[in-house]
């Protein structure tokens, strides 16, 4: 059969996604790394501030200096270095103090662009000096070049940067709250819930919604755009419509899917799920806006971003009397969304084979890959994925495992968590860490990760065995590892 040509509109359109995906993932790898410092923030804030479960005036006075100061600096920090490494990360943090000092807003957003800015401008400086200094006089220059960069660029968003940042801040504050007295946030779910299943998520939720909610959040105590993107129900309810309607494996995956999701917070789970029968993007999206509904007519609000968005992070992030709201909000959503979704899947008459998902799933692989800036496999790759790239082979038992994903946190930490339990199991007591991928030890010697980061894991750690797993529940390439390490034996 003679292959179609792929219309332009869609290739340029395929082109946009994967551009707004990989922003997304930059935003991501600035923010995610950094959600300790939101979470202390939050709890201090949730039990100090006036309106708290416990106030304390003196404690209080942490709250101002972390959101105005510690974050942003953090963010900054984190920037630089994905950039330019630990130089880029010193230069992007004094960058952003001179953003962040006397603003009378979160300099987030400052943060996001100063942050790789100095770590941009800084490795600009060291390629063009390059075996260009003389012997002895390295250290010297290395340190006196960062620090003048830096110095010149806090003083620049001190002077220029920063008021634009506030009226920005100011802005979009504005923006928001206009949009909330009018009533339209539901019709926000319309873009949410769609990026969401097209990896746009994070672009939506630590690129706009975060600095707008905790530009609110430190004015009123909390804010509903926490909410909006973290929130469970709407994919709960689809992965409950597939537990009562789905067949084979599909309703069988469906309860472990509900924990992943639900508790463990890692709402790419249930994308497969949609993809499988893309008009279920409708029940997420009505299910989506029925939960904002009800979190606005109940001023449902967190003290500070949930992450993961498990309903454990929504919980510790509740201000105080502020259970009932958020947990009516959520089991709305998924009402909602379960019905709808309930009523597609029992009026179709597909089979939902294993083979349907297991396309869905490699889909949802080809698109992550796309967010990163990967070629994706072939069609006939897709459809039947390698569980172990063979790389390296394994001569010695390792020293310890490392489990790789794009921010480390999410998806390595279950993975690394089953693969730990998987190896006792087998009598073998070695150490598994969870990483971003970027960070891999050059020496680390037995590497787990998603198919769409094999080739990036290679490159970090060229001596590296690759494990590849598409599935993290699936426990084949976890058993493949420990045939390998008997055969040592």
């Amino acid at each position: 059969m003679a292959s179609q040509a792929i219309p332009q509109s869609v290739v340029r359109s395929g082109k946009t996604r994967a551009a707004m995906q990989r922003f997304g993932g930059f935003l991501a790898g600035m923010v995610m790394p950094n959600i300790p410092a939101f979470i202390a923030w939050g709890l201090i804030t949730a039990f100090f501030i006036p309106t708290g479960w416990t106030p304390n005036a003196h404690i209080n006075q942490l709250v101002t200096p972390f959101v105005s100061f510690l974050i942003p600096i953090l963010i900054g920090f984190t920037g630089g270095r994905l950039v330019a490494g630990n130089r880029g990360a010193v230069v992007g943090a004094i960058a952003t103090a001179g953003v962040a000092v006397g603003s009378s807003q979160p300099m987030f957003i400052g943060a996001m662009i100063l942050g790789p800015l100095g770590g941009y401008l800084i490795k600009q400086f060291d390629k063009l000096i390059e075996d260009k200094i003389k012997a002895g006089f390295e250290m010297l220059v290395n340190t006196f070049s960062a620090g003048i960069l830096g110095g010149g660029l806090a003083v620049l968003a001190f002077l220029v940067v920063q008021p634009v940042m506030d009226a920005v801040s100011t802005a979009l504050g504005a923006a928001a709250l206009w949009i909330t007295s009018i009533h339209l946030l539901p019709l926000i779910a319309i873009f949410i819930e769609p990026g969401k299943v097209l990896f746009l998520n994070n672009a939506i939720n630590h690129g706009i919604l975060d600095p707008i909610g905790l530009q609110q959040a430190k004015q009123t105590g909390k804010s509903i755009f926490f909410l909006l993107e973290t929130d469970p129900g709407p994919g709960l309810g689809v992965l409950l419509a597939y537990w009562f309607f789905g067949k084979g494996t599909v309703k069988q995956s469906a309860p472990g899917a509900v924990i992943i999701q639900f508790f463990g917070g890692i709402h790419e789970i249930y994308f497969p799920y949609i993809l499988m029968k893309p008009i279920l993007i409708l029940a997420v999206i009505f299910g989506g806006m029925a939960a904002d509904a009800t979190f606005m007519v109940l001023h449902a609000g967190l003290v500070a971003t949930a992450s993961p968005g498990s309903i454990i992070a929504e919980m510790a992030m509740a201000p105080r009397g502020g259970y009932l709201p958020i947990l009516a909000g959520i089991f709305v959503g998924a009402l909602v969304s379960c019905l709808i979704a309930s009523f597609f899947l029992s009026r179709s008459k597909d089979e939902m084979s294993d083979d349907a998902l297991s396309m869905a799933k490699s889909l949802v692989q080809d698109m992550k890959a796309q967010s990163k800036g990967q070629a994706v496999a072939g069609a006939a790759q897709a459809s039947a994925p390698t569980a172990v790239q063979e790389t390296k082979e394994l001569t010695k038992v390792p020293d310890r495992v490392v489990f790789a994903c794009e921010a480390g946190m999410g998806s390595s930490a279950m993975g690394a968590s089953i693969l730990k339990k998987r190896l006792r199991e087998a009598g073998y007591d070695i150490p598994v860490d969870h990483l971003p991928v970027n960070q891999l030890p050059s020496d680390a010697q037995v590497v787990f990760t998603q198919g769409s980061l094999s080739a990036r894991a290679q490159q970090v750690a060229p001596q590296a065995k690759i494990y590849i797993v598409e599935n993290f529940l699936d426990k084949s390439t976890y058993d493949q590892l420990v045939n390998d390490l008997n055969e040592l034996k």
